[in-house]
């Protein structure tokens, strides 16, 4: 039996928690200025049809009584972090998949915590217990069952799709609910006629391999309840990125490097937290009519300094030929090594020596503001932050 927990609209709940004087109110995190965009919305909020994702000019417009707070990533992180271990005192098979949500595999623990209802229900409790939020639990057979069971009673639900009971139900499931279905997956397949997986069964597998090649094989076996897909603890990471709407439109060079600048910095400490380096480095940009692209470059010398991951994105910029105006600067690092792993040096020294003393500043900067706050010392470009809204 797989569970699929998810915290109940998170970012939201943990403001109010925090401060209970939003309890009860229309409290949105993200969009705090007109060009962001809403990373969550409370239960209250989303009854005037906010939602995560939307512009921040929409939500305002949607509830004028919305209380819109800038998010605080390091805290959400470390009541994730909470809600994991609690997870991981019923089965050592938890697999996150997000900051709010994870996979377990309970096969086995009947004998500790009875069956997959009375499991649910423990695990309701001690998350509860240890952060005071609610969350919802979906139990099924398989992965993508549960996760679509534990939105089918939110907030603060429960809800089990017994091995018996799964054909019945996929035959009249929406394809639209599941796990993989994106716009353009959804709408060739109401070109054809299909509107839950029971109708997906009607139709010879080749011809929904020729629509939507492998993702066609895959949606007909879990039409049939096969999913394959296990509970896998380590999730790799790869990749780590940075990146921010800005106040204004700009294509000014100078303003969205200052941007990079933050942003390396930041992917470099997260490169440190997860002791890796990096052997690419991608810019991101998002123009004002929302077209996006990106750039990237494969590093001689993988790193993690700030400096190095700045330096490559700030060129890829100077190559990028800015003929409109961008919302949206980004920077991000992929393609990790262990930090542990031997580098072959040049024959001739320089710039892999400067990158590493570079990593000592980073490290000497971190471990003051960890021990002084974040504002305790900054690069002196970046003491004004511009008012760009984090995504």
């Amino acid at each position: 039996m797989i569970l699929h927990i998810d915290m109940d609209a998170f970012y939201a709940s943990v403001e109010q928690q925090d401060n209970p004087w939003l309890r009860g109110k229309c409290v949105i995190v993200g969009g705090t200025g007109n060009r962001g965009v809403v990373c969550a919305a409370s239960y209250e909020a989303r009854k005037f049809g906010v939602h995560s994702a939307m512009p921040g000019f929409e939500a305002r417009r949607r509830c004028p009584e919305g209380i819109f707070i800038r998010p605080r990533m390091k805290r959400y992180k470390e009541i994730s972090a909470r809600v994991m271990d609690r997870l991981r005192d019923f089965s050592p098979l938890v697999e996150p998949v997000s900051i709010d949500e994870a996979y377990m595999d309970v096969s086995g623990c009947e004998a500790l915590y009875g069956d997959a209802e009375a499991i649910g229900r423990r695990i309701k409790e001690a998350v509860f217990q240890e952060v005071g939020l609610t969350c919802s639990v979906g139990a099924a057979p398989v992965k993508f069952l549960a996760k679509i069971a534990s939105d089918m009673d939110k907030p603060d639900g429960l809800t089990i799709i017994g091995e018996e009971d799964v054909l019945a139900f996929l035959e009249t499931l929406p394809v639209a609910r599941v796990p993989g279905v994106g716009k353009q997956t959804f709408a060739v397949l109401e070109a054809m006629g299909i509107a839950t997986l029971g109708d997906v069964k009607r139709f010879p597998e080749e011809i929904l391999y020729r629509q939507l090649g492998k993702y066609g094989r895959r949606i007909m076996a879990l039409a049939h309840g096969v999913d394959r897909s296990k509970v896998e603890p380590v999730r790799e990471h790869k990749s780590a990125s940075s990146e921010c709407t800005l106040k204004e439109d700009t294509d000014d060079a100078a303003l969205l490097k200052k941007r990079l600048l933050s942003q390396a910095e930041e992917v470099a400490a997260e490169l440190r937290k997860l002791d890796v380096k990096a052997r690419t480095v991608v810019l991101k940009l998002k123009h004002a009519d929302f077209r996006q692209i990106a750039r990237s470059e494969t590093l001689p010398i993988p790193t993690r300094s700030s400096a190095v991951l700045y330096r490559e994105a700030a060129r890829l910029l100077d190559q990028y030929r800015l003929r409109q105006k961008v919302r949206l600067v980004g920077l991000g690092a992929s393609g990790f090594v262990s930090s542990a792993l031997p580098v072959q040096q040049g024959l001739f020294s320089g710039g892999e020596d400067r990158a590493e003393n570079w990593e000592r500043v980073d490290r000497v900067l971190a471990s003051i503001q960890e021990k002084y706050g974040e504002g305790a010392v900054c690069r002196a470009v970046l003491r004004d932050n511009g008012g760009e809204e984090k995504e």
